[in-house]
Order: structure tokens, then sequence, then C-alpha cells
């Protein structure tokens, strides 16, 4: 076996792994890259291979940065299988489908701002891809189950294990049993933390040869989630008290839902009776449909809560809006709502128009539950910058922020140390989807341990 790495290595965008097994050619995940408008620049950059050669892409859940140029793919000539675990098989149609319309509607404005002889951006005038190129790639995806080997094409077999991460969420092994001695790749995507409500804990594959390991966090510990239980009720109390709003960039996929949880579980505690919960995304909405079709991914804590009442769903304050006027009339409400509202990383969606109306007033509070990579908009208000660029208006940013680490998605260092722990074989281990300070700090903590361990390079190629 070969593997080839052409994204997600020193980055935390645009995962894309090129695996030469059995005499065919397989793609683990085709993402986005997501970032500053020059990092976003490059989804339209050609591919680094030939997507016609490619034999099959398996994925590993259904965030853009994952999946997002499937469309792309298809465009340039790939026709095969995309194998995906059945909830993210369903996931996959909303998440391309709206970022195809946010596609075709960033290109929409950009030709009606040159037609009216005012600034725009080339590159948008065209988009990325539309709604037919999703329904191309949707004709392709096939849905399969955790723990169900399958042999893709002879002697090569795939199995997908619960990574814990996100609905559907899976680790990839791959064994090539077409040689001499058989190899096994082990590919983690992104994983859960232990514990994470709605979710299983991520299974530890058996064993391996190589393991591809991400290490989002692979330089830190986060925080004890009853302690971010806790900070999170001190922060809805006091933007009580000051009459503000809370505002709450959330990724529609995982993270919004897993807040829906906290605030069902927490809905007296934290005083939230008393408030407007908004969940401000349409593509969040439909999530919220997949998930009900797949509850039996739950873990018991969360049966339970379904159950039980409040439904995280059917909260009797909760507002789920979808049309844009519902939207807009959120920013005239000055104080008593929660928005929840995509993008996570702020840089696209609804959250813009809410962060242009809120940022300015002191008693407004901005909560940030997820991971915000460099160069995005989010990034740049975690790091406190004082003035920021907003739908072509420059605010001024005087709500509070808070960063609530202990609500991530993905595992911290020890828990991603402890996953690959479990693995037998003594595997290498290849360090992906990561920033290179993070990776660094993982690698030295991995080695220490006696694991081999690397980081990967865009362009790098190494054996099984």
């Amino acid at each position: 076996m070969k593997i080839r790495f052409h994204g997600a290595a020193g980055e935390v965008t645009g995962s894309c792994h090129e695996v030469e097994a059995a005499g065919r050619r397989l793609l683990l995940d085709c993402g986005l890259i997501q970032g500053s408008r020059e990092d976003e620049r490059r989804n339209r950059d050609p591919f680094d291979f030939d997507p016609a050669k490619i034999d099959g892409v398996v994925m590993s859940h259904a965030h853009l940065d994952h999946c997002g140029r499937l469309p792309l793919l298809v465009q340039q000539g790939f026709d095969g299988p995309i194998w995906a675990q059945r909830a993210t098989a369903d996931l996959l149609r909303v998440m391309l489908e709206d970022a195809a319309r946010i596609a075709e509607g960033d290109a929409e404005r950009a030709r009606r701002r040159r037609a009216e002889g005012r600034s725009f951006d080339a590159d948008e005038l065209e988009p990325l891809y539309t709604q037919a190129d999703v329904q191309e790639v949707l004709r392709l995806v096939r849905g399969i189950e955790y723990e169900e080997p399958l042999e893709l094409f002879p002697g090569l077999v795939l199995t997908l294990r619960d990574a814990g991460h996100i609905l559907g969420s899976a680790s990839v092994e791959l064994v090539d049993a077409s040689g001499p001695e058989p190899r096994t790749l082990i590919y983690s995507g992104d994983l859960g933390p232990k514990g994470t409500p709605i979710l299983r804990d991520a299974v530890v594959p058996p064993k391996a040869d190589l393991v591809l390991l991400e290490s989002t966090y692979g330089d830190r510990a986060h925080r004890e989630r009853a302690a971010t239980i806790e900070e999170l009720g001190r922060i809805f109390h006091t933007a009580w008290a000051q009459g503000g709003n809370v505002l709450i960039p959330a990724f529609a996929v995982g993270r919004s839902q897993e807040l829906l949880y906290w605030f069902a579980r927490h809905y007296e505690d934290w005083g939230l009776g008393r408030w407007r919960i908004f969940l401000d995304s349409p593509m969040a909405t439909r999530v919220i449909e997949v998930y009900d079709r797949h509850t039996r991914l739950f873990d018991e804590d969360a049966r339970r809560v379904w159950a039980g009442r409040p439904h995280p769903f059917r909260m009797k304050n909760l507002h789920l809006t979808v049309d844009p006027a519902q939207s807009m009339a959120i920013n005239q409400i000055r104080g008593g709502a929660i928005i929840i509202a995509g993008s996570g990383m702020c840089t696209g969606g609804r959250i813009r128009h809410h962060l242009r109306h809120h940022l300015p007033f002191e008693n407004n509070h901005l909560l940030f539950v997820g991971y915000q990579a460099q160069g995005t908009l989010g990034r740049r208000l975690v790091d406190g910058a004082a003035w920021v660029r907003v739908l072509g208006h420059e605010v001024q940013v005087r709500a509070q922020r808070h960063t609530v680490g202990g609500l991530s998605a993905h595992a911290d260092q020890p828990a991603l140390i402890e996953w690959q722990a479990g693995i037998g074989g003594r595997p290498r281990v290849v360090l992906v989807h990561g920033e290179d300070r993070p990776r660094q700090i993982l690698a030295e903590q991995l080695q220490q341990r006696g694991v081999l361990t690397s980081l990967a390079r865009p362009g790098e190629a190494m054996l099984v």
C-alpha cells in the first residue's frame, strides 16, 4: 500500500489522502479548504491527481472540510463509488446542497455588483459548484454500516468504526490482502472526546501497520466538561442580568445539536425558560431530521433525554428559523435572545448578519464553542480584534467574548494518545489534520512513548 497526502497536512481543512492498494486508487475524504479568502481560492485549483483515475472515495464524515470538494472531483472526471456510513450519507446531501446554495448566491451577488459598477471579487462570478453538481455526487454515494467489513475490490476490505465526532463519523480501516502479507491502514478521521453528548465513544481498531491520526488539539487537554457546563450557566445568567443577547456561532452538524442537548439537560439550572432560543440555520434544521432518523446511533444517556422532557429539538421556546425574513427579524430583539447560527468559524452563513448587529453593544455576549482556524473571522474575534470587517462594514467589537473549549468535538491530547495506544501491532503514526505546533507537540509525546511518529507534508508519499 502507498499513501500520498494532498490536504490537511499542516492545516485543519481540506482533508484529502490518496491510497494505492490492490491495484486501485482511493481517496480518504475530499474536503473543502476553509480560512482566509486566499486559502479558499485554492479550492478552484486543479487537483494534484487525475480525478478520472480515482477508483473510489471513502468518507470519514460529513463536515465540509472533509467532503466539500466532492462536487469538484466529479466535475473533473471522477465517476466511482463514494462509501460512507449511512448517517453520513444522509448528511452529505444536506451539507453539499447548502454549500452549493451559498456558492450560487455569492455568484449572483458578485454579478449584480459588477452590473451596478460596484467592486466585486472576480473569483465569485461563477459558483464553485452548483446544485446540479451536487446531485451528480449523491448518485454515487453508497451507505454502509459500522463494523461490517466490505470488500471494495478484490483483496481490499473496508471497515468503518464509530469515531464519536459527529453523527455517522467514522475511523477507516483498509486491509490490503492482495500481496504476500496483508497490510492494514487506519485513518482516524476526526475523533470525538469521550462522553460527548448524544454520541457513542470512539471505537479503537484492533491492529494496524500505519495510523493516520488527527491532531487538531494535539497540544492541549480540554477543560473538564463539568467546569464547562458551570461556565455556560454563568454566561447565560450574566447575559440575562445585563439585558443582552447571546450569540453562538456553531457548526450546523454536531455542535448545534449538542448545544440543544445541553440546553434540554440544564433547562431549569440555566433559567432557559425565560429566553427566546433561535436555531437560525436552515441546514441545522434539516440536520435535526437526520438525527431523528438515526437515534439507534445515540448513546444510552441521549436516548433517555430524547424520551423525557423537554426534548432537545422541541423545547417550547425554541424557534427554528428557515425563512430569511425570520432571520432578519431576530436582529430587532435587543435582549433575552440566544441565537445559534452558522457558520461555526464565522466564514459565511447567517452568523455574519448577527455579528454585524450585535458586536457593537457591550451587553451582548459572543460565545465560541468550537475550533477557529487561522485566517477566519472567528479566529480574529477569538484573538481579541477590536475592529473586524463584516459584510463589507467595519464593525467595532464591544460585545463580551467567551471561548468555551470543553465543548470541543475533537479529542484532546490525552484522548488522542489513549486511542492510539489501544491499537495493536505497534503501528507507525503519521499526524494529519492539525497545524504544525499542535502536531509537533503531539509527535514529541508519542515518541516519548516509543511510537515512531512523523508529520504529513503536502505531496509526500510513503509506504504502509
